[in-house]
C-alpha cells in the first residue's frame, strides 16, 4: 500500500500483454476526478483487487477522497501480479488487508524482499516455475537537485534480472531444476525458445515512482513511461507477451525541474529497485533466491 498523504496525481504506463489493472479509468487526463489516494500493488492475479475495497474503506472512515454530496468517495488505483503458483493458490490479498496495509503504512524504511506484493513473486520463467527463481519487491531513490523520484517494485518477470550497472545476471533461469548455474534467457528466447502454452499469464512486474515535483495527469503518464526505461536496464527481456508490467508515477509536491531529467531519475531509481528487490529474496524448496547462487 502507497498511502498519499494528501491527494496525489497520477499517471500510469503499461506494456506487455498480461497486465491486471483496477482504476485506470480516472487516470484519464479528461476525467473529473484530479487525484487518487494511493495505489496498491498485490499478489492474487485479479483476486488481488479485493484488497482495494478496504484501502477505500479505510480511507472513507477518515474522510479521506473525493467530495460528492454528502461523503467521499478514495480513489486507489493498483495492479497485481500472478503468483497463484507458489506456496497455497488460495491464499490471496483481502479486503481486510488491504485495510491494515492502509492502516499500517508509514513514513519509515520500506520492507524489501519476499514480503507484500513481492511474497509469491518469481523470475526466469522460460522453462516454467521449476527452473525459475525468487523475485521480490525493492525500493530505491534518486535525487534531481532539490527535487526526489524513489520507486516501489515488486518483480515478477518472465525473463531474467540483471545489475543494471554492471549488466551481470542476478537471478534468473537455470539450467535445471537442481542446478544453480543461470541461462540467458534473452538469448534463449532469440534462439528459439517459444514462451507457449503457459497455464495462466503468470508473470508481472508492477511498481509505483512517485516525485515531489509537481505534474499534471499528462505529465505523470509520460513519468511512468520514462521510468519503464528501468525495466530495460533491469529485466532481460522486459515487456514480453506474457508479461504484464505496470509501473504508476505519483506526484505529490510542488517543486519544479524538467521532465525528461526526473523520467530518467526514476528510471534510475526503478532499475535499482528491481534489483534490491531479487537480492533481498530468501529461498523456497525449488525456489533459490539470487543469494544461494
Amino acid at each position: 500500500m502507497v498511502l498519499c498523504d494528501r491527494p496525489a496525481v497520477c499517471g500510469a504506463e503499461l506494456r506487455g500483454g498480461a497486465n491486471d489493472v483496477v482504476g485506470l479509468d480516472y487516470l484519464d487526463p479528461r476525467h473529473l476526478v484530479p487525484t487518487v489516494d494511493g495505489v496498491v500493488l498485490g499478489g492474487g492475479s485479479r483476486f488481488g483487487g479485493e484488497a482495494i475495497w478496504g484501502v477505500m474503506r479505510w480511507l472513507e472512515a477518515r474522510g479521506r477522497g473525493f467530495a460528492a454530496g454528502p461523503t467521499v468517495v478514495p480513489h486507489v488505483p493498483g495492479a497485481f501480479l500472478f503468483d497463484l503458483n507458489v506456496g497455497d493458490g488460495r491464499a490471496r490479498p483481502t479486503r481486510e488487508m488491504g485495510g491494515e496495509a492502509a492502516a499500517n503504512a508509514s513514513a519509515g524504511p520500506v520492507a524489501e524482499g519476499n514480503v507484500g506484493a513481492g511474497t509469491g513473486a518469481t523470475v526466469g520463467k522460460v522453462h516454467r516455475i521449476g527452473r525459475a527463481m525468487r523475485g521480490g519487491i525493492g525500493s530505491a531513490s534518486v535525487r534531481l537537485g532539490d527535487v526526489t523520484v524513489g520507486a516501489l517494485v515488486a518483480v515478477n518477470a518472465v525473463g531474467d534480472v540483471r545489475d543494471p550497472d554492471t549488466g551481470a545476471l542476478i537471478a534468473g533461469a537455470r539450467e535445471a531444476p537442481e542446478s544453480h548455474r543461470l541461462i540467458d534467457s534473452a538469448r534463449a528466447l532469440a534462439g528459439g525458445r517459444v514462451l507457449e502454452r503457459f497455464a495462466a499469464p503468470g508473470n508481472t512486474t508492477i511498481g509505483v515512482v512517485a516525485t515531489d515535483a509537481r505534474l499534471g495527469k499528462a505529465e505523470a503518464g509520460k513519468l511512468a513511461s520514462l521510468a519503464m526505461l528501468g525495466f530495460a536496464r533491469a529485466l532481460s527481456p522486459p515487456h514480453t507477451a506474457f508479461d504484464g508490467d505496470t509501473l504508476f508515477a505519483l506526484s505529490v509536491g510542488d517543486l519544479t525541474t524538467d521532465l525528461t531529467r526526473l523520467g530518467l531519475a526514476a528510471a534510475e531509481a526503478v532499475a535499482h529497485a528491481i534489483a534490491r528487490g531479487v537480492r533481498a529474496a530468501t529461498s523456497l524448496p525449488g525456489l533459490p533466491a539470487a543469494r544461494d547462487l
